[in-house]
């Protein structure tokens, strides 16, 4: 469906990242920019994409949205690419017996549009064709946005998912915001929430210490035990200042154990 006036392109742009994790085609990735830009969404994040970057196929599918693809930023690892976000969804087809709330693309642009509109930021990962995110992938998001489709053949392309929810975020407006969204606090002040950066650094001193003292065993259990633990913080929604103060109980439990080895 054709149809573009030149003269409003400069109006878009700003709104939540778009993450899309180990994508396996440029052509995919092309088509998720130019869905992207049809919405007026123009920050484009790749995890380790496939076929590297630049991509030439998925500059010729994304007809057009050269902004989105010039500006995409790569990374190696999906908690880089989310480190400076306060507010994250993950996007799947398949229950993960993960316990995260789980939301439709409408409740999810509410709560993206009441988190940007708060000075936040945010964005939505996006998981390879072939198999989706992995639990740990999404074990460092805030929720899971699911499409609500046939559930004999709910699996789409990525650009069609990418479209989704790129549409109701462009419809989305304060009236129809659910009451309650992920991380719903105050941008500034002592109610800040905390970037991911700062709640992985977090998890990763806890799981350093867990480690430690033995809890997380045997071996084999291990992934499973921390990813709960992430999932279990992520619901709370946590402040920056409740994470350090969180650190802070975690280095006085530990030191006091180092303590209690040399006496």
């Amino acid at each position: 469906m054709a149809g573009t006036d030149a003269s409003k392109r400069a109006e878009a742009g700003g709104g939540p990242a778009i993450v899309l994790v180990r994508p396996q085609l440029g052509e995919n990735i092309g088509f998720a920019a130019r869905a992207m830009l049809n919405c007026g969404l123009t920050d484009l994040r790749l995890v380790a994409p496939r076929d590297g970057w630049p991509n030439d196929k998925a500059r010729a599918a994304s007809a057009g949205g050269d902004r989105v693809i010039q500006g995409a930023r790569v990374y190696a690892e999906t908690a880089e690419a989310v480190a400076d976000l306060n507010l994250v969804y993950a996007t799947t087809a398949r229950p993960r017996g993960m316990a995260a709330d789980v939301v439709s693309p409408r409740e999810a642009a509410a709560g993206l549009h009441r988190a940007v509109d708060a000075g936040q930021a945010a964005g939505v990962l996006f998981g390879p064709e072939r198999s989706g995110l992995t639990n740990d992938d999404i074990a460092l998001a805030d929720a899971i946005m699911t499409v609500p489709l046939n559930p004999g053949f709910s699996s789409i392309q990525l650009g069609h998912a990418v479209m989704i929810l790129g549409y109701e975020w462009f419809q989305a407006c304060e009236e129809t915001a659910p009451a309650e969204t992920p991380n719903e606090t105050l941008a500034e002040g002592k109610n800040r929430p905390v970037a991911k950066a700062d709640l992985i650094g977090f998890f990763e001193h806890l799981e350093r210490e867990l480690d430690a003292c033995g809890f997380l065993h045997p071996p084999e259990m291990r992934p499973t035990i921390t990813r709960n633990l992430r999932t279990l913080f992520q619901r709370a929604s946590l402040t920056d200042r409740e994470v350090r103060t969180l650190r802070g109980v975690v280095a006085g439990l530990t030191s006091h154990r180092d303590r209690g080895d040399k006496e």
